[in-house]
């Protein structure tokens, strides 16, 4: 992890190209860290990272091959690093750090690392419990909203905004999970704050 390493520890190294064979190294490598035991009480997000990931990398060909890091963390380093980089102090659910930010390269013939991930863990669980979804969908949606980033798309403005959302509903249907923005009309939002 090229940005938030040096920024979070311990780590526990979970997965490298989990699902992919010798012979079939899959559309990028994922380093995954986990910072925080809780993931691991969730079951497979392994899996669903890479789900994400491979559905994320069939819709947005150009990230095809460059190597993703994501950290799955707590709320305390998340804060830390969006103080450090972002300049608010207090956790977020994701952050996204591109490669091409840093400058990053590769040997010739190596496609450039794509960037890092991070994504906090008592976030997840509150955003998922409020809006009624399953952990492992948030997190799967969450995966895809940083590969978008990375991939160099943004919400500021209201076009942009649409457009990435309609993406990231697109991709996650591909492998089954509901739109992540739909409410039911006789539920009001979640009032977070």
């Amino acid at each position: 992890m090229m940005m938030i390493e040096s920024h979070i520890s311990p780590m526990i190294v979970a997965a490298d190209e989990s699902d992919a064979s010798d012979d079939d190294p899959g559309p990028s490598s994922i380093s995954l860290l986990i910072e925080h035991d809780g993931w691991m009480r969730l079951g497979s997000v392994e899996a669903m990272i890479r789900r994400a990931h491979d559905a994320t990398v069939a819709q947005v060909p150009h990230i095809t091959g460059r190597g993703v890091a994501i950290l799955l963390a707590s709320d305390d380093a998340i804060a830390k690093l969006n103080a450090h980089y972002r300049g608010q102090d207090k956790p977020t659910n994701v952050l996204s750090f591109p490669a091409a930010e840093l400058g990053a390269s590769a040997p010739p013939g190596e496609a450039p690392p794509l960037g890092d991930i991070a994504i906090a863990y008592e976030t997840v669980m509150r955003e998922a419990e409020q809006e009624g979804k399953p952990p492992l969908f948030h997190l799967a949606h969450l995966t895809v909203h940083g590969l978008l980033h990375l991939a160099g798309l943004d919400h500021e403005a209201d076009a942009d905004a649409e457009r990435m959302e309609t993406m990231e509903r697109e991709i996650l249907a591909t492998i089954g999970i509901p739109d992540p923005y739909f409410i039911p009309l006789d539920e009001p939002p979640a009032v977070t704050g």
